[in-house]
């Protein structure tokens, strides 16, 4: 077995072990958080501070009996768990988690990338994945031949498509301001500070990093809110709303095949934290703080700042539940049509005058 093949089946395992891990923590930072919030207490025997609650619900959902619905299409009701779970591991492979790493094995060099796939077309990888999620609620819904959860997967496939075209209008700015299609070169392109975009005001911006952020401002906020219906989380949680629908799209499911439903939703939650991050924070940039802290900190101070930015932006997504209630389905649907994508329209066509006016200067100069 060659080396390079070795090292992507370590890079592939690793992201593996870290995105469920991170679901563990993630489902008990949510429970604590929301809890907080509201003035209770969240979950607290199981475990310290509860932490182990989370592992009891995997347990009770992994022994609990697999219910069959009679009137259930078989192959189309088992294959969408699975449709569900696949794409949110394989988005995360794409998301650059530091800088290329050198090396030595058995006296030969390997330049190993921080990454589990550099694809020079990442951001139409990663909207064409987000997309063949929506089949999995479809599916779910339509198989299970029940009223309900099939209300919820057209509800589903009815939101994708409006905000599925916001987050990929709102992205074609910054893909013109980084100049690149892969993630990696959108990371490398935010390095520095905004003096070097903007000389004139060089002094005062010296400071100030040049993320995506400052200059597709109005970008990050139709990427972010349309990021939030892309998971059907609240107040966007229409596919799933259990005083219309009991459950949604996943009410016939039970046991290990809703727990994939479950782990599939914090999984997508939190690659599209760190996707935001990746396009608009800055990604893994950040100061290392090389000959302050010791070296391994050092090296890892780059997956430390991406996970500082994605957790933050993950305490967004929280603070909005706990906060927000649920949109009815026509503000849901106007919401999208009619601000975000319009939105979306009107600073593609801003961004791409400024953007123009830069590189070639007004036309009669």
């Amino acid at each position: 077995m060659s080396t390079e093949l070795i090292i992507a089946l370590i890079k592939s395992n690793i992201v593996l072990a870290v995105l469920l891990t991170n679901t563990i923590l993630l489902i008990w930072l949510e429970r604590k958080l929301v809890a907080g919030m509201q003035s209770r207490v969240g979950p607290d025997r199981a475990g310290p501070f509860g932490i182990l609650q989370t592992v009891a619900d995997a347990i009770k959902l992994l022994l609990k009996e697999q219910i069959m619905p009679l009137k259930a299409d078989r192959a189309m009701y088992l294959l969408a768990p699975i449709i569900a779970l696949v794409p949110s591991f394989l988005i995360f492979m794409i998301i650059p988690l530091g800088p290329d790493l050198n090396i030595e094995i058995g006296g030969k060099n390997y330049i190993v990338d921080f990454v589990g796939a550099d694809l020079n077309v990442g951001v139409l990888y990663f909207l064409a994945l987000s997309s063949i999620a929506v089949y999995s609620v479809v599916l779910a819904g339509w198989s299970s031949g029940s009223k309900y959860p099939l209300l919820g997967g057209v509800r589903a496939s009815a939101q994708m498509i409006s905000y599925e075209a916001a987050m990929g209008l709102s992205l074609v700015p910054v893909i013109l301001y980084s100049g690149s299609l892969s993630l990696v070169d959108i990371v490398s392109s935010q390095s520095g500070n905004l003096s070097t975009t903007i000389p004139i005001l060089s002094s005062i911006v010296s400071f100030i990093p040049k993320w995506n952020i400052f200059p597709q401002f109005i970008a990050f906020g139709i990427f972010f809110i349309a990021a939030v219906a892309e998971v059907n989380r609240a107040p966007f949680d229409l596919v799933e709303a259990e005083q219309e629908l009991v459950g949604g799209f996943h009410t016939e499911y039970s046991g290990f095949r809703f727990a994939m439903f479950f782990l599939a939703e914090y999984i997508n939650m939190f690659n599209m934290c760190a996707i935001t991050a990746t396009f608009f924070l800055g990604g893994w940039l950040g100061p290392t703080f090389e000959g302050i802290l010791p070296p391994i900190l050092s090296a890892i101070m780059p997956i430390i700042w991406l996970g500082v930015k994605t957790f933050a932006l993950l305490f967004i997504f929280v603070w909005i539940r706990a906060t927000l209630p649920r949109l009815r389905y026509d503000q849901l649907m106007e919401l999208g049509w009619k601000r975000l994508i319009p939105a979306s329209l009107v600073w593609l066509i801003l961004s791409a005058i400024v953007l123009g006016l830069r590189e070639f200067g007004l036309p009669w100069s």
